[in-house]
């Protein structure tokens, strides 16, 4: 389920369109001919899909706009009936499954979690603070994105499919927060399963009953499911990897709410007709109540019950992405022109398409370039042939933060690389501990001890290197992280430096320390670990970047320096 944050009645779409084909406005998304050029580029010409249907709705009416196949081997067409994986957009259906629940009393925002958990589970906490169903919701409990214990090497092409209700409640109860609840953003694959979990546990029905019953039937959206019948599964597109090639669709039995659902073009702009009020129904509390509130999110963006916001000129644009292995989908609106966007596709990217979406909502938002490393990647790599043994030194988990893990595995000769919360990706061998991707223009480069054995990587990819170490095996330990050593130095000084320091407007760098740690925020972004090698002076293992502390000698620090990519950024202390 990717999300950057990124993984759902013909009768019913006729009469509406009917009813729509009675305005004379204007269409405010661009006209089919510039949608159908554009898809044509990515796929004939960019070779970045098998298949793409996009899905416009507006005061003009609906209109689909679909280009190339099933799948790599099925020359059908596919069109606005056809069935894809919508991954994290289930966690949109997951929210106004909660906002519903709400409205018929049988649930409330503020509800702790634990309440509606077996006894024997102990949800974390902190501060005093509980972990509410808003707080999953919202992306703001504290959660890591995934589970610590979800072995998404055993079945890479459908790594949630083992993991059980008995696994998620033994990470829960042995969870120890990092943050402080409702305290900041952090996207979380694992909240959104949660809180679909425990809905299901309150309502006393499965998932997909709730979702069905709930939310497709009135909404009319007969071919939006989990588990699909023999008719839905002849139109559903066959999943694609990053290499183009035929994948597993996924299976999500406990974490189903954070994206299990299946749907098609068609039903996904009902369910927009919906949210921008084109058709009634019951659900329009709770439809209303998913927008009534927005947080701060990342990158600028505001996030209301499962619901992302971004601002646009004049207007906004609310959406959600998602992503599985084989798929990726867009689904986003302007409130203010009524105008909605659905694009769905039958290749796991890279580039996915979210730059479609938001081009056909905001004209401003560009398209990729085509020369865009996401788009086309690099080709100045030779591959050579490693042998099996030399392959095996360089399988295991590589950590680069807390929650953010890099899996190398090995399938005969031939590694790949599974990131926290993304598809695997194949990497090939360019010298004997070098590798690159084919997919993206990125590298992955192996450190190893004087023993051969890998006990770091890099992760090169747009000018920047990210390094993670590895875990779990035994090897020599790491002495020098891009050049720099860490150093015995006095502790007790750390506190003089922790506060917050303002980079730019909206940016703000908090510095913080639990016990003998020290940590650095930038807003929007994960917490990394600081390390010391001189007074006053820090650097990270992660990625190439220093952080040096002004001080006036009599007190707490007044400013930082960043250093990074050959600059130096000043930041002045924050005032409290």
């Amino acid at each position: 389920m990717k999300g950057n944050v990124p993984l759902v009645a013909l009768a019913l779409i006729l009469s509406l369109q009917s009813a729509f084909a009675q305005s004379a406005e204007k269409p405010l998304v661009p006209p089919d001919s510039e949608i159908r050029k554009i898809l044509v580029e990515r796929i004939g010409d960019q070779k970045q899909s098998i298949g793409i249907v996009v899905g416009v709705i507006e005061p003009a009416g609906r209109r689909i706009v679909a280009y190339g196949s099933l799948a790599k081997d099925d020359q059908r067409s596919v069109d606005g009936d056809t069935v894809f994986e919508i991954g994290s957009i289930t966690k949109v259906f997951t929210s106004l499954l909660l906002a519903d629940m709400v409205q018929r009393g049988e649930v409330a925002l503020s509800d702790p979690a634990s309440k509606y958990l077996p006894k024997s589970v102990k949800m974390p906490e902190r501060g005093g603070r509980v972990i509410t169903l808003e707080d999953l919701s919202r992306h703001r409990s504290g959660l890591p994105r995934l589970p610590a214990n979800l072995d998404t090497g055993s079945d890479p092409k459908n790594p949630y499919a083992s993991y059980s209700v008995e696994q998620l409640y033994q990470f829960l109860s042995s969870y120890a927060l990092p943050r402080d609840i409702g305290a900041e953003f952090e996207y979380s694959n694992l909240g959104g399963g949660l809180l679909g979990h425990i809905l299901t546990l309150a309502a006393g029905k499965d998932y997909e009953t709730l979702i069905r019953t709930r939310i497709a039937q009135p909404l009319q959206m007969g071919s939006t499911a989990i588990t699909l019948s023999p008719a839905l599964r002849l139109r559903l597109a066959r999943g694609h990897d990053s290499r183009y090639e035929p994948t597993s669709n996924w299976d999500l039995p406990t974490l189903a709410g954070a994206g299990a659902l299946r749907s098609t073009a068609n039903d996904m702009l009902s369910f927009l007709a919906g949210q921008l009020g084109y058709t009634k129904s019951d659900l329009a509390p709770a439809i209303a109540a998913t927008r009534a509130h927005w947080l701060p999110a990342a990158a600028g963006m505001e996030i209301g019950l499962g619901w992302l916001k971004r601002p646009k000129k004049g207007s906004e644009i609310i959406w959600h992405n998602g992503g599985t292995g084989g798929y990726r989908a867009f689904a986003g609106f302007d409130p203010g022109m009524r105008a909605g966007v659905v694009v769905l596709t039958n290749v796991s990217t890279v580039a996915g398409v979210d730059d479609i979406g938001f081009h056909l909502l905001d004209p401003e938002s560009p398209l990729l370039p085509a020369d865009s490393p996401v788009i086309r990647p690099a080709s100045n790599h030779t591959e050579i042939k490693l042998d099996p043994d030399t392959l095996d030194k360089y399988v295991g988990q590589y950590r680069f933060a807390p929650e953010v893990f890099m899996l190398i595995t090995r399938n005969g000769n031939q590694l790949s690389a599974l990131l926290t919360g993304q598809g695997p990706a194949e990497i090939y061998p360019e010298s004997k501990t070098d590798f690159f991707y084919r997919v993206v223009d990125a590298q992955i480069l192996f450190r190893v001890d004087s023993q051969g054995r890998a006990n770091a990587l890099i992760l090169r990819q747009f000018g920047r290197d990210q390094m993670a170490e590895r875990i779990g095996a035994v090897t020599e330990p790491i002495s020098e992280w891009f050049g720099h050593r860490e150093k015995p130095t006095d502790k007790g000084v750390f506190d003089n430096y922790v506060g917050q320091y303002q980079l730019a407007p909206g940016a703000i760098l908090t510095v913080t320390r639990e016990a003998d740690h020290f940590y650095a925020q930038l807003t929007g972004q994960q917490r990394l670990e600081l390390f010391a090698e001189g007074e006053g002076k820090f650097f990270y293992k992660v990625v190439d970047a220093q952080i040096t502390f002004e001080t006036d000698g009599q007190g707490p620090a007044i400013a930082l320096v960043l250093h990074q990519g050959g600059r130096d950024l000043r930041a002045a202390r924050v005032k409290p």
